[in-house]
């Protein structure tokens, strides 16, 4: 009787428990833009650009000198100046291609940072070490200063020259590089001022700001199989097109307070990209 006793009791005891909630340990947070920031070396495996330009991570950055043949970084203390290997390449090859051509450095803004990531000020993309910003060639303005357009009446003024739509053709040219964000009123200036052949026109797209610089952006790599891919850009050289950024539009507002919105915002990032910024504990 003792022992039957025991066993009900057992049996009560294991009942009861079996009714309390299972404690669930609580999701990771997502790492902020800060933390992204932080890290100050490149991820230890092979290169690769993972995710979207505007959601994405890069693993084994390569780094850009802050100085070399025909380049200078012109804001070496932001440490944004990570790429994947074929950008860095680029920048280097294209920069021994304007020195040959006795022309100024190029002014090399913002790539990435070392393991990409969201950044906390300036961009809503450059996180896969696919982007990188060049200043526009202006005399006097160090790449610091080099504003080409008349924002207020939408046109560009007397420092948008022929040395920068050279610059531009330069870097179209490259077959790595999937496509060029210039201020509209830049891409327009481009269309009526090439007077022959205009289809290299069709990698520089127009987009909001860009008046001081313009936006380098490589296609997804080969090694990259996570990396995702933009539209396919639409053919011909978009000067046809250029009429939606300069009447008056709502839709295009609209649009525009959305892509303001995103920048210095923290995405959502791909399952690896979490562990290049926190790896699992051995």
């Amino acid at each position: 009787m003792k022992h039957v006793l025991i066993a009900l009791l057992f049996l009560r005891v294991t009942a009861a428990h079996a009714e309390e909630p299972v404690p669930v340990p609580a999701a990771a947070a997502a790492p902020t833009a800060a933390t992204w920031g932080a890290l100050r070396t490149p991820g230890g495996g092979p290169a690769q650009a993972i995710g979207r330009y505007g959601g994405g991570c890069l693993d084994g950055a390569a780094r850009l000198p802050i100085r070399g043949r025909g380049f200078v970084v012109v804001h070496p203390d932001r440490e944004r100046v990570f790429g994947h290997p074929l950008l860095v390449a680029l920048i280097k090859a294209l920069g021994d291609k304007v020195r040959r051509t006795h022309l100024p450095n190029l002014p090399i803004g913002d790539l990435a940072q070392v393991r990409g990531g969201p950044a906390a000020t300036g961009h809503a993309s450059h996180q896969t070490g696919l982007d990188v910003d060049v200043a526009y060639l202006v005399p006097g303005a160090d790449g610091k200063s080099g504003s080409i357009v008349d924002l207020e009446h939408q046109r560009v003024t007397a420092r948008f020259t022929a040395v920068i739509a050279r610059v531009l053709a330069l870097f179209v040219a490259a077959p790595e590089v999937d496509r060029i964000f210039v201020n509209p009123a830049i891409k327009k200036a481009l269309c009526a001022s090439t007077a022959t052949d205009r289809s290299w026109l069709r990698k520089v797209r127009p987009w909001w700001g860009h008046h001081d610089h313009f936006h380098v952006r490589l296609a997804c790599p080969p090694d990259s199989p996570l990396c995702e891919a933009q539209a396919a850009l639409p053919e011909g050289d978009g000067c046809g097109e250029l009429d939606w950024w300069f009447r008056k539009n709502p839709d295009r507002d609209e649009e525009k307070k959305g892509y303001q919105a995103r920048v210095g915002a923290t995405p959502t990032l791909p399952g690896p990209c979490m562990l290049l910024v926190a790896p699992p504990s051995p």
